[in-house]
C-alpha cells in the first residue's frame, strides 16, 4: 500500500528528560487524591497501609506498603471488584508501578462502571 507521508500522523517521541512519570517515588497522593475526590471511605491503618472502598462497596483499593505478605508476592496496590453482575476479579500492580498509572486505571474503571 503506497500511502503519502503528508497523509500519515506524525510520529511522537518524548525527549527522555519529558519522561519522568514513568518512574514510581513510591507517592499514594495521586490515587488516594482521585479516590478522596470521588468520596470513597479512605481508612489508614498505624502501619501506614490504606485501604479504600468505593461508596456503593463494589470495588476495594489498598495500598499496602507495610504489608509483609503484599510485599513478599512484590504486590504494593490491591484492587479487588465486584461487579453486580458477574464474578469477582483483582487487579494487583507491584512495587515499581508508577501511582499515575493505577490512578489512570481507576480512573478508567470508574469511567466504565458510571456507563
Amino acid at each position: 500500500m503506497n500511502t503519502s507521508a503528508t497523509l500519515l500522523p506524525a510520529v511522537v517521541r518524548p525527549a527522555v528528560e519529558d519522561r519522568h512519570w514513568l518512574s514510581s517515588d513510591h507517592c499514594a497522593a495521586p490515587v488516594l487524591d482521585l479516590l478522596d475526590g470521588l468520596g470513597w471511605v479512605i481508612v489508614d491503618t498505624p502501619e501506614a497501609n490504606v485501604h479504600a472502598a468505593s461508596p456503593d462497596g463494589r470495588v476495594y483499593v489498598g495500598w499496602l506498603p507495610e504489608d509483609t505478605t503484599a510485599w513478599k508476592h512484590g504486590i504494593v496496590w490491591h484492587v479487588r471488584v465486584q461487579p453486580a453482575h458477574g464474578d469477582a476479579w483483582v487487579q494487583e500492580f507491584g512495587i515499581h508501578t508508577p501511582s499515575e498509572t493505577v490512578a489512570g486505571f481507576l480512573t478508567a474503571l470508574v469511567t466504565h462502571s458510571s456507563r
